[in-house]
């Protein structure tokens, strides 16, 4: 539609104005009234009429170039001399004078129902007429006419076309107002696979759900079929949490949106939150919605079934051509992007927004790998922070002390969860049953024995945060909520790229037992639950427990890996405490650690405790630390475990209180 197109479509109106004005001086009974002051007079109208044309053209124009606007909204010739009729002071401000006239109130400068219907030489009791204006017509719902003053009578009612209609019909197409902060700008991702959904939507198809993992792209596949169809994209952003109250303002303002640009609608992500009101006015639309997400689709969430369509992860070729597409060269030599951050599952928008902060950092020399997993860590979301313990990993392999078995085991994991795409993915050996593409481990070991510090070195070496699960925020007495907090934790790790430690497991994973009343009847669902969750889990999880024989079996069967943390042995002992110690806090030249080695039987999370209790102690005392420092703290560490101290024990420091 042009503005041309739109200035005959006045013209014509115009004509019918003046026709109008003549025949009503004609019946005018008072036009000497001496009131006339109040509203606009003959002499005022003469006037404006004996003016220039408001508008130049033929009374008569053609108007074909509107049927494509028309034929979007689903308008007739009537329903778009209407839309004119309304749009006319919008255009020029004379209209709002002569309009007022016509309505004998010169307060009310719109066209009124029976206005528009006599300047388009219909009667005011014309019920075609009336309904192209009432509510379920093309004009109202489409948001081309709004009808004010409805506590009027229907003819009296004001006419007023809308502000994002008006720009459009003059050639501004700058995005409505009321969908600022709900747009975004589209998916420029290059992915594969959209040729089908691109060919459903050329065919007429109206409503398409792409599910996508944590790695896929549903969004990105989304633009790239749209713009194969050769329409623009309008994408929405679900995650923004709006609430249903305006699902439908929302949604009538996207399909007008939509229809006025000849778009299609892009829209997630869809979840188990998601206002389940905006989705149904949203799958409504009659225009191209495009709806994605990773949950499965709900038929509640729309009356007539979607084309359902399944996004595969991109390839690692695929992810190597998003990375260098998007560092443009600028990474250092040597650096394969996909290798670097290999523990993450990154989308092709996430990749970008990565690559972009990766670059940012760089500050313009090349980027490195550390840079890389940083850009990488940023895109993780911060829904889990609400669920579980943020934990930035700060220590690494120097600082953990296992024993040669463990150690092994351990990078055998960070292995496992670099290369779950290559093995589990490209060389197809997933096995079935829905299992995800998640690694799952359990560390089991007596307390303070390391399982803690060997998932943060773990998180560390892969690049990603760790994430400690609060089991109080978790278990609930309510029947059903346990698993619902459950469900919320999995979900956000899925696509948060992090290592989640579930500490204590064996509080939530615990052994299911025979049914002898309702207790342990929802006891065992809450189990059943979790084995199903753990095997659809596409992140990586560690559980942690002291007490393995009360998991139960099942769960270990589900495990990628189990790794034991024994209690130290005289060598282990020694090494801990100098890796407690560290290398700056100063010490004094009777410090023997292979005595402390060799008395004190304690577990790691006893020296390390044992060994800052004494470097108070010395920073007190602002002097190295000393022999005795180091007695008096493991002295104090035996007292809180509630053991004796070995025999003979020298006495505690004198600081010592």
């Amino acid at each position: 539609m042009t503005v041309e197109a739109v200035l005959a479509g006045l013209v014509r109106i115009e004509y019918r104005v003046r026709a109008l004005i003549v025949e009503r001086r004609a019946i005018d009974p008072a036009p000497d009234d001496p009131f006339r002051g109040l509203y606009l007079s003959d002499e005022a109208v003469a006037a404006i009429l004996d003016r220039p044309a408001m508008l130049v053209g033929s009374p008569e124009p053609e108007l074909e170039e509107l049927a494509p606007f028309a034929a979007a909204f689903g308008l007739d010739g009537l329903d778009v001399g209407l839309l004119l009729v309304a749009l006319a002071p919008d255009v020029d401000s004379r209209f709002e004078q002569l309009y007022g006239y016509l309505n004998d109130d010169v307060t009310r400068r719109r066209a009124s129902v029976e206005l528009a219907l006599a300047l388009c030489g219909l009667p005011a009791a014309d019920t075609v007429g009336r309904a192209r204006l009432s509510p379920g017509s093309a004009l109202v719902d489409g948001g081309l006419v709004v009808v004010e003053d409805t506590e009027r009578p229907l003819l009296s009612r004001a006419l007023r076309v809308p502000d994002r209609v008006v720009a459009h019909l003059l050639g501004d197409d700058r995005a409505d107002a009321d969908l600022v902060g709900v747009l975004r700008e589209p998916s420029v991702a290059t992915v594969g696979g959209a040729e089908p959904v691109a060919a459903a939507l050329r065919q007429g198809m109206r409503l398409g759900y792409l599910r996508h993992s944590a790695a896929g792209s549903g969004r990105a596949m989304a633009a790239v079929a749209l713009r194969a169809a050769a329409r623009p994209v309008l994408d929405v952003d679900l995650s923004l949490h709006l609430a249903d109250a305006d699902s439908g303002a929302l949604a009538r303002a996207l399909g007008r949106e939509a229809r006025l640009r000849g778009a299609g609608v892009v829209a997630g992500p869809v979840g188990t939150s998601s206002p389940a009101g905006l989705i149904r006015s949203l799958a409504g639309l009659g225009v191209p919605v495009l709806l994605h997400g990773t949950a499965s689709w709900d038929p509640a969430w729309a009356a007539q079934a979607p084309l359902l369509v399944t996004v595969p992860d991109p390839t690692a070729e695929q992810r190597r051509a998003l990375w260098a597409a998007q560092l443009d060269g600028q990474a250092a030599a040597g650096i394969d992007p996909v290798t670097e951050t290999a523990g993450f599952r990154l989308g092709p928008e996430a990749i970008a927004q990565a690559a972009a902060a990766a670059r940012a950092a760089a500050a313009g020399s090349a980027v490195t790998g550390t840079a890389l997993r940083a850009g990488a860590r940023a895109q993780s979301a911060a829904g889990l922070q609400r669920l579980a313990r943020h934990i930035v990993p700060a220590v690494g392999w120097a600082q953990l002390v296992a024993p040669e078995r463990t150690l092994g085991a351990l990078h055998e994991l960070v292995a496992r969860a670099r290369h779950r795409d290559r093995v589990l993915g490209e060389w197809g050996m997933r096995p079935g049953g829905g299992r995800g593409l998640g690694v799952s481990a359990l560390f089991t070991g007596e307390s303070g024995t390391g399982k803690t510090t060997a998932a943060e070195v773990i998180a560390g070496e892969l690049g990603l945060d760790l994430y400690a699960v609060d089991l109080a925020a978790v278990v609930d007495k309510y029947v059903g909520e346990t698993e619902k907090n459950l469900e919320r934790i999995f979900s956000e790790a899925a696509g948060v790229n992090a290592v989640l430690l579930f500490d204590e497991a064996d509080a939530i994973f615990g052994k299911r037992s025979a049914v002898s009343d309702a207790h342990d009847r929802y006891a065992n669902i809450e189990s059943a639950y979790l084995l199903q969750r753990m095997e659809s889990f596409d992140g990586l999880a560690v559980l942690a427990t002291n007490l393995r024989a009360n998991l139960d079996d099942a769960f270990t069967r589900r495990l990628d890996m189990v790794v034991d943390f024994p209690l130290p042995d005289e060598k282990m002992r020694r090494a801990l405490w100098d890796v407690c110690l560290g290398t700056t806090l100063p010490r004094d030249a009777d410090l023997d650690l292979d005595r402390c080695a060799a008395t004190f039987d304690l577990a790691g999370g006893d020296i390390r405790s044992a060994a800052v209790t004494a470097a108070y102690l010395a920073a007190d005392a602002d002097r190295p630390l000393t022999m005795a420092d180091l007695l008096a703290a493991v002295d104090g560490e035996y007292r809180k475990l509630g053991r004796l101290a070995p025999e003979p024990f020298p006495a505690p420091h004198g600081n010592q209180p």
